[in-house]
């Protein structure tokens, strides 16, 4: 079973999001000779999971949660 991928973890940018692996980004286990791969909300902002078809739901907490029509 994949982990539950994070809407907005705390760090971002210590983490490389190419898999499920989440390693540490200066301990890329991945072996494809790429860099690091961006969470989504470094790239597109928090809203990121809002648009389009991601099949997520906000996280218990958030504004978006608690009101869907703000």
């Amino acid at each position: 079973m994949a982990k539950k991928f994070p809407l907005h973890p705390k760090h971002p940018e210590r983490i490389c999001w190419g898999c499920d692996k989440y390693c540490p980004a200066d301990a890329l286990n991945c072996g494809n000779g790429s860099g690091r791969t961006e969470h989504p909300a470094e790239s597109f902002g928090a809203d990121w999971y809002e648009w389009g078809d991601w099949g997520m739901a906000a996280e218990e907490g958030t504004d978006k949660a608690k009101d869907p029509s703000a």
